[in-house]
């Protein structure tokens, strides 16, 4: 090889060299000029994925990361728009309706006076327990004595402590933490004249008849008329089993209650009926009437009767 065919050669090798590096400074300077910036796209099925891309184009960033839109898929934002500031691109199924970008700085004290003072006391109430009234018959009383109060009543009194949770100075909650009674009530007792039913003969003594299944029975059904529920029958059956056994003509040697009810004195009863003596239809009907005015209900009643010893 000559001197010439060597310096050829040479020559091309540089020519060479210097075409790759342009080429490299080239893709340098390009790269250098393009601003990479990271972007999250949501799919529609919720996932989540951050590239890093140069285009600003949607439909350039979807493409450059081979996602397409089936049918019922829309973007934001559209296709053709550009990336909006917080560098997300959602893609939902169905329309997406946007949500305009507020930057606003909220100060501590701004938060903190959106929210009311919350303060809690202890608050201490005394209620009063009214006293019963009760009447009991005097034997062997005259038939012109009148009724006589054998012990006043008093009222009694109790006192409770709720939590009061408020919201600038406005009550919001308020929970029970304590009771107690400081002072009993004082029952007050009226002592009455005794009926006195008396028979000139045996044949004239009035006969009380029926069954104890009966008197339930027809206890149920006035029950279920006044609206009470079996649960309230139920009640009913353990109150007056204790007070009477449902015997038409028990009778409180001490007291003188009498009847299925034990009602005191027995002729209060005779606002059901003047047959309260014997039929226990009339006493059965005056008890549950006394009940729902008293009480509200058989349950409630049994209640009482079972904290009280009487209803």
């Amino acid at each position: 090889m000559n001197n010439n065919e060597k310096a050829s050669i040479g020559l091309f090798k540089i020519l060479a060299i210097s075409i790759v590096l342009v080429f490299i400074m080239g893709i340098a300077v390009m790269a250098s000029n393009a601003k990479l910036t990271n972007v999250k796209i949501i799919l529609s099925n919720d996932y989540e994925m951050t590239v890093l891309t140069s285009k600003t184009k949607v439909s350039e960033i979807l493409d450059e990361n081979h996602i397409s839109l089936e049918e019922d898929e829309t973007v934001l934002p559209a296709l053709e728009e550009d990336i909006s500031q917080n560098k997300t691109i959602r893609i939902s199924i169905g329309e997406i309706q946007e949500i305009a970008e507020v930057e606003e700085t909220v100060t501590k004290e701004e938060i903190l006076s959106s929210y009311g003072t919350i303060t809690e006391k202890l608050i201490t109430e005394q209620i009063i327990i009214p006293f019963e009234t009760i009447t009991k018959e005097a034997t062997g009383a005259s038939g012109t004595k009148q009724n006589r109060v054998v012990q006043n009543g008093k009222n009694g009194l109790k006192e409770i402590i709720y939590k009061v949770k408020y919201n600038n100075d406005v009550e919001i909650e308020r929970n029970q933490i304590s009771e107690e009674i400081i002072q009993e009530p004082v029952n007050k007792i009226v002592e009455v004249k005794t009926i006195q039913i008396t028979s000139r003969s045996s044949s004239e003594r009035t006969v009380v008849t029926g069954t104890v299944a009966e008197y339930q029975e027809y206890a149920r059904e006035r029950c279920l008329a006044y609206g009470w529920s079996e649960s309230d029958f139920e009640c009913l059956v353990k109150l007056w089993n204790r007070e009477s056994r449902w015997n038409v003509s028990a009778c409180n040697r001490s007291s003188g209650a009498y009847g299925i009810p034990q009602a005191l004195p027995a002729s209060k009863m005779a606002s059901a009926g003047a047959d309260y003596l014997t039929n226990y239809k009339t006493q059965i009907n005056w008890g549950l009437n006394y009940i729902k005015g008293r009480y509200g209900s058989p349950t409630a009643a049994w209640n009482h009767s079972q904290q009280k010893g009487w209803y």
